[in-house]
């Protein structure tokens, strides 16, 4: 059953498998990148390229070489035309390979920026869209790479280049002191960008992970709820064989009672028999009384699941009920909920010195459940980011540790039933980090939100 020390232990060591599987940077999955978008994003390159040497060279009537200037559009559309039928449409390239085609579209791109004035020319800030692309899905030792080499390619561009296309016989002549600011400005858009993409993409990779952990668990937890159904079922089926077996070891108790040979063994025998159908009665008492009694929990009886597998630690559990106005809420046991309260007070017990304090209120407006420790708190450079993947102040010695992943799990799941978690220092004398859920009465009592729903009124 949920909440007992078994079945938290299988949670443990659920989430101990994912963090590990997460720990190890998985390339197949977080860098590669699809060769069909490229692909697209090169046709629309094309298409842009095409339509701006057509205008300039016969709308604006600028002269341009327009057929060198079509030979490196050609070279990238038969880039295209090669990868679309040597690949199939989902084919993800290896790192390497993107990095191959990146630097062949910087080089392309480079090209009909020299043919058309080289940094004076305003499409050269284009010059940053492969690194961009490459800072989302690349390693960040491909992405420094090509960074350098775009602007090493950039530096190139300002003293070598044709003119800039414009009408004959008045040709225009940048100043110096511009090209120097688009030089400046190219090269600080490739740093910024980059290193925002580059941090926007790694986020969402961590938060992906830590939500494939999350499904994780809660999947584990749909296992235990299909296993309390195999128990009943198992326990109506097994009824009537060990009814015979205890029948037939009461007459042969009978008959052996006084055998010096048998007769221990005999009374044994129906000793066992009896403790096993005690336990299969159990079961179908509970399978008898119907879903409710395993859907729904008090409060008190929730305080007392979540904290009961933490009391053997050489850590005092103190229970300090708060207010209490009207009915004990009565909630539905959510699996989620469970582990999540369950997390938070394994961290508190964690980081407590000598013990830890649990509390619980509720009225007419909300159902509070408060965790305090009296360890160092949580520190001031993270209180505010708390419940982020991956943020932990832990060396990750123990196994699967020091992510930080079990905060955001937790805090991932009491807010999706409703809840709102505030993190906080105690100014309390002796104690440290304090946690407070709460959920509003109305969420328990919203029928239409079954999914999000704790608490009822009994």
């Amino acid at each position: 059953m949920i909440g007992t020390a078994s079945s938290f232990r299988s949670q443990v060591r659920t989430l101990s498998l994912a963090i590990n599987i997460l720990h190890a940077p998985d390339p197949q999955q977080s860098q590669r990148l699809r060769l069909n978008t490229l692909i697209r994003l090169r046709w629309l390159a094309i298409v842009g390229q095409s339509t701006t040497v057509l205008i300039v060279a016969y709308v604006l009537k600028f002269p341009l070489q327009v057929s060198i200037c079509f030979a490196l559009i050609a070279s990238s559309a038969w880039m295209n035309l090669f990868l679309a039928f040597r690949y199939p449409a989902a084919h993800r390239l290896t790192p390497f390979a993107a990095f191959g085609i990146l630097v062949f579209d910087s080089l392309q791109l480079a090209g009909l920026l020299y043919m058309t004035g080289g940094l004076t020319n305003p499409f050269s800030l284009l010059m940053t869209v492969p690194v961009v692309i490459s800072a989302t899905s690349l390693p960040l030792r491909l992405t420094a790479i090509l960074g350098a080499l775009v602007m090493t390619v950039a530096t190139l561009l300002v003293f070598f280049h044709m003119p800039l296309p414009w009408y004959e016989g008045s040709p225009l002549v940048m100043p110096f002191i511009y090209v120097a600011g688009m030089w400046m400005a190219v090269l600080s858009s490739i740093a910024f960008t980059a290193m925002y993409a580059f941090r926007v993409a790694a986020e969402a990779r961590l938060l992906a992970n830590a939500l494939a952990a999350t499904e994780l668990v809660l999947q584990r937890e749909q296992h235990l709820s299909a296993l309390d159904g195999l128990a009943a079922a198992a326990a109506h089926e097994l009824g009537t064989p060990l009814a015979t077996i205890a029948l037939v070891s009461k007459e042969m108790e009978k008959a052996l009672g006084s055998d010096p040979k048998y007769g221990e063994d005999v009374t044994l025998l129906r000793s066992q028999s009896e403790r096993c159908r005690e336990i299969l009665k159990r079961l179908t008492s509970l399978s008898s009384e119907g879903e409710a009694h395993l859907a729904r929990l008090p409060l008190t009886s929730l305080v007392e699941e979540v904290i009961a597998p933490h009391r053997d630690f050489g850590i005092s559990i103190r229970l300090r009920p708060g207010e209490r106005i009207g009915a004990e809420p009565v909630g539905r046991r959510n699996p989620g909920v469970i582990y999540g309260l369950g997390n938070l007070v394994e961290n508190a017990v964690d980081f407590a010195r000598k013990s830890v304090t649990v509390s619980w209120s509720w009225d007419e407006a909300a159902v509070t459940f408060t965790i305090t420790d009296d360890g160092p708190g949580f520190p001031p450079e993270i209180i505010d980011r708390i419940g982020e993947p991956y943020m932990s102040t832990r060396q990750g010695t123990e196994a699967g540790g020091g992510l930080g992943l079990g905060l955001f799990i937790a805090k991932t799941l009491l807010e999706r039933s409703g809840a709102t978690l505030d993190f906080r220092n105690s100014s309390g004398l002796g104690e440290g980090a304090v946690v407070q859920i709460s959920w509003p009465r109305g969420v328990f009592l919203n029928p239409e939100s079954a999914a999000a729903i704790m608490f009822d009124t009994a």
